[in-house]
């Protein structure tokens, strides 16, 4: 117990399909033996089903809105096929971006995009297929407006630089926002300015309702201008729950650089717990009182005010998971844990690029002849020769000494973890995405195209 309570397990909450997954170990095995080296699974039916509760929280608080994925969270198609069965929208920031979405079924009409000073070809683009423009900054409004005046008229959104983050380089201040207006005025047959959008860092409910409601009566005052604006956008930051309450607790309660090997410190953690997560977090958001105790979905039905937010990590919640192969395994003598080296690149799980740690518990997946159950502790570190590359700093605890021909399993990693940071360091192929899908009682799996 002593030693439990000094090295806290932090297992991962996990959907059905998951777990049914990683107990077929021959299926894990033919698919290791196929794809012979590190993958990632990816599993449409949880994206599908993370995207519908989102619609339907919409739906049952009587809001005009729609659903945008944060395409930058994960670059596999499947997701987009689903946005596109489901008649969702895609938040885009490149060029490919935008022809990926196309590509894959997604109508310009559903496509959003963000991000800093857009290229001339992805504004281009928007014009071209009626997609909708978060401008960033006044001489990227000039631009919007020069391209129009060549093509087709452009639709928009206003940045707003939240408050409370007066340093952002994201967004439009008071003074600038009331510019652009005056030069959306000007310019209206060449814009269509639809309305406001925000994002905040962080996961909190109150911020976003309190903006959303403040940005409510922008719109009206924009409205008086002459501008036929109808459309608020809260951005992303939708909270995720990776392992439980007590688990995050416990760990927190036991956290030293004792818990990782060389006694490694960080910038801090992505916060494993949380709540509400989700479309529970949107539904506290709307259900949020403003002026005179209405809340945010009564007001937004007032104004008759189309919402929209970009969910990229809350889709993806348990719609993945990374498998690493072990090459080999060592115990240095007189240490009290081990060192795993599997085949495989930290850049395949972002965390670690952040000066953090993915801390979600990765599983063994034993394979091979039967060997002692030996409990062990090991942190785990990539193919490469460089020291930083280490994929848990963290000393796991195993239930055995992993050893070369095993699997290790990161668990819920399909959002901002595969494939933020991968890289073809070595000239190691970056690890294939494999769909998996379940049907009449079998599993099916195929790679991602």
């Amino acid at each position: 117990m002593a030693v439990a309570e000094k090295h806290p397990h932090l297992p991962a909450i996990e959907r059905d399909w998951a777990v049914r997954l990683r107990a077929n170990s021959a299926l894990m095995r033919q698919i290791h033996a196929a794809v012979n080296g590190p993958f990632h699974l990816v599993h449409p039916a949880t994206f599908a089903s993370n995207l519908c509760a989102f619609q339907r929280v919409l739906t049952e608080q009587r809001v005009n809105g729609d659903v945008y994925y944060g395409k930058k969270a994960n670059k596999a198609s499947c997701w987009l096929s689903e946005v596109a069965r489901m008649e969702g929208c895609v938040d885009v920031a490149s060029v490919p971006e935008f022809v990926h979405s196309l590509a894959n079924g997604i109508r310009g009409d559903q496509i959003g995009i963000t991000g800093a000073a857009k290229s001339e070809r992805l504004l281009w683009l928007a014009a071209r297929h009626g997609a909708l423009v978060a401008i960033d900054a006044l001489d990227e409004l000039e631009r919007a407006i020069r391209i129009a005046a060549d093509g087709e008229r452009i639709n928009i959104l206003l940045r707003v630089l939240p408050p409370k983050a007066p340093n952002s380089r994201f967004g439009l201040n008071q003074q600038e926002l009331e510019h652009a207006l005056k030069r959306c005025l000007e310019a209206c047959e060449l814009v269509a300015m639809k309305g406001f959008s925000f994002h905040l860092d962080g996961y909190a409910v109150a911020p976003r309702a309190a903006l959303a409601h403040q940005l409510i009566d922008t719109i009206d005052a924009a409205r008086v201008l002459g501008l036929t604006a109808n459309t608020l956008s809260i951005g992303g930051g939708f909270a995720c729950a990776y392992v439980t309450e007590d688990d995050w607790q416990r760990f927190n309660a036991a956290y030293s650089p004792e818990l990782f090997h060389a006694d490694k410190q960080f910038a801090g953690f992505y916060p494993y717990y949380q709540a509400p997560t989700g479309a529970a977090m949107l539904r506290e958001i709307l259900m949020t009182p403003g002026p005179e105790q209405t809340t945010l979905a009564a007001r937004l039905n007032q104004h008759r005010i189309r919402l929209l937010l970009e969910p990229g990590r809350a889709l993806l919640d348990g719609a993945g998971m990374s498998v690493f192969p072990v090459q080999g395994y060592k115990h240095h003598h007189g240490c009290d844990h081990g060192i795993v080296t599997v085949n495989g690149l930290s850049m395949s799980l972002s965390e670690q690029w952040k000066n953090s740690e993915f801390l979600p518990d990765p599983l063994l997946l034993q394979c091979g002849a039967e060997r002692d159950q030996i409990p062990t502790r090991a942190a785990i570190g990539g193919a490469s020769c460089m020291e930083y590359d280490v994929l848990s700093w963290r000393k796991i605890p195993f239930a055995a000494p992993p050893r070369h021909g095993d699997l290790i399993l990161y668990p819920n990693t399909a959002g901002y973890q595969m494939d933020k940071n991968e890289s073809e360091f070595h000239q190691l192929p970056l690890p294939p995405k494999v769909v998996v899908r379940e049907r009449e009682g079998d599993t099916l799996w195929s790679l991602d195209q």
